[in-house]
């Protein structure tokens, strides 16, 4: 045991006496103590911080002070001026719609409205109920410039609440709106400036389910006078105007203010005659398939897309690397992408809507420039295609006498505009156009089942719009020549081709 004990003494003395061993000894007990410092530090805060939250809940028997929600939908302080101001115009307003307010205050109110629209004119407005669905930039432009004009009745839908980024195209919204329902804070801003007019605000989604409910007539039975659809999400789109156009209601469209620059190139017309827009290109597509094709106002910009001009911006590859994109959207088949939007342009839509309403429902004279007449050149279209079959079924040994197409003067409308974009697959021309079977015909391709009747089996994923005279080569060298379109048509072309008829197929796998 002694020795044991001198040995251990030994060696203790050398590593005692050992310069590296004490450096090392000094290195681990300095990090030991670096590392218990940080710890107990980060430990110390920890417990500051719990004990401070702690601190700031109150209890819950004493008495603390909670802000209302008022009937805009927003929280302000109670006893406030704000709260105080919103009291006082609310009250007013009440009063103003019972009929406590002097009617020689509201005249001299819409003086000018009134020795421009005659007081016939101003009294159809006064007394006509307008439904605006959608309350953004555009539809919150139109419903401010209705109701200082002295429209009496106003029935806004909107399910979406005021943020930040939409105060750049908003009519009246401010940062005290911001959280609170686009409808309420319409209502509340127009209730200070025309405390006459009467609303009825739904902050609902817009939907074919709840159509029937949300453009039903007023409280005593008055039915809409017109409707705004301000929307821009094309489902709830195409169900509002296929609803208005099936019931008879009054309706004009907006289309896509976004990446619009140019005021000079907004124009007022038929739906049949918008174009260089995506929404309305769908909208329209999407409606003639409902057997809508025409007859429906729409505001919309000609304005074409160009380098150096804005764009809907891609989504982060980030988010794509995430999965679920679609649930980045405020609802299911929402946009989730940036649809960049210059402030002026949606308020230049909201005024033309106006305008266009209040004169329509005035009968002041107003005469816009002719949107494009194009029924005859379809007929031309659908004359020439009918000829084409009749000479390419002689070709292939069948007697054309009596042969039919599955295709009418609106279906060639529907293919040139809407699947062709009014345009030749093959050079782009938009000239003296012509629609022709894309690949020579295979099979029993006329039906003759039925007795005396010859049935062209076409569909219109088979046909593609060409000039006139693409078409008679097209028809030399492929349709009666055997040749396949892609020994004549580059690889452009043909994918050009497959797209259209993609898309189409698309389309139509939803009607």
């Amino acid at each position: 045991m002694s020795s044991w004990s001198s040995w251990l003494a030994e060696r203790s003395a050398e590593i005692a006496s050992s310069h590296r061993v004490q450096l090392g000894v000094t290195a681990a007990v300095s990090v030991g103590v670096g590392v218990g410092a940080v710890v107990g530090l980060q430990n110390a805060r920890r417990w500051y911080n719990v004990h401070d939250l702690k601190d700031s809940i109150p209890d819950i028997d004493s008495p603390h002070h909670i802000d209302k929600i008022n009937r805009f939908g927003g929280a302000v302080p109670e006893d406030s001026h704000d709260q105080r101001d919103e009291e006082r115009s609310a009250a007013l307003a009440r009063r103003a719609r019972l009929g406590d307010y002097d009617e020689d205050l509201i005249l001299e109110q819409l003086a000018r409205n009134r020795v421009f629209l005659t007081d016939e004119g101003l009294a159809k407005l006064r007394n006509a109920f307008v439904v605006v669905v959608g309350c953004g930039g555009v539809g919150s432009h139109a419903t401010a410039a209705l109701a200082r004009s002295g429209c009496g009745r106003l029935r806004l839908i909107d399910f979406d609440q005021v943020s930040l980024s939409s105060l750049n195209r908003h009519a009246v919204a401010t940062l005290a709106d911001v959280g609170t329902p686009k409808v309420q804070c319409l209502r509340k801003r127009l209730e200070q400036i025309t405390p006459w007019t009467h609303f009825d605000c739904r902050n609902q989604l817009f939907g074919e389910g709840v159509a029937e409910d949300q453009l039903a007539p007023w409280n005593d039975g008055q039915k809409p006078t017109y409707v705004i659809d301000a929307i821009d999400n094309i489902d709830s789109k195409v169900a509002l105007l296929h609803y208005c156009r099936k019931n008879g209601l009054p309706v004009i469209s907006s289309m896509g203010a976004g990446c619009k620059s140019d005021p000079t190139r907004v124009f007022i017309g038929d739906i049949s005659a918008s174009a260089e827009d995506p929404l309305s290109r769908t909208t329209r597509r999407r409606l003639r398939m409902l057997g809508v094709k025409d007859g429906i106002p729409v505001i919309y910009s000609s304005e074409k897309a160009g380098p150096g001009k804005a764009q809907l911006l891609p989504l982060p590859e980030e988010e794509f690397a995430k999965g679920q994109v679609g649930e980045l959207g405020v609802l299911p088949d929402f946009r989730v992408r940036i649809l960049p939007v210059l402030g002026t342009m949606p308020a230049v839509f909201g005024l033309c809507v106006a305008n266009h309403v209040m004169l329509e429902i005035t009968g002041y004279p107003h005469d816009y420039l002719p949107s494009k007449a194009r029924e005859k050149m379809y007929d031309g279209i659908l004359a020439q295609l009918q000829g084409l079959e009749e000479r390419v079924a002689k070709n292939c040994g069948y007697d054309p006498l009596g042969l039919r197409i599955p295709i009418n003067s609106d279906d060639v409308g529907y293919l040139v505009e809407e699947v062709w974009h009014g345009r030749s697959a093959v050079s782009g021309l938009a000239s003296r156009l012509a629609l022709t079977r894309w690949r020579r015909p295979q099979g029993d391709w006329i039906d003759m089942r039925t007795p005396g009747q010859k049935a062209d089996c076409l569909g219109f994923d088979e046909v593609v719009c060409m000039t006139k005279d693409e078409m008679l080569k097209h028809e030399k060298e492929v349709l009666k020549g055997g040749k396949a379109p892609e020994d004549l048509y580059d690889k452009q072309v043909i994918e050009l081709v497959g797209r259209r008829w993609e898309v189409e197929r698309h389309f139509r796998a939803q009607r």
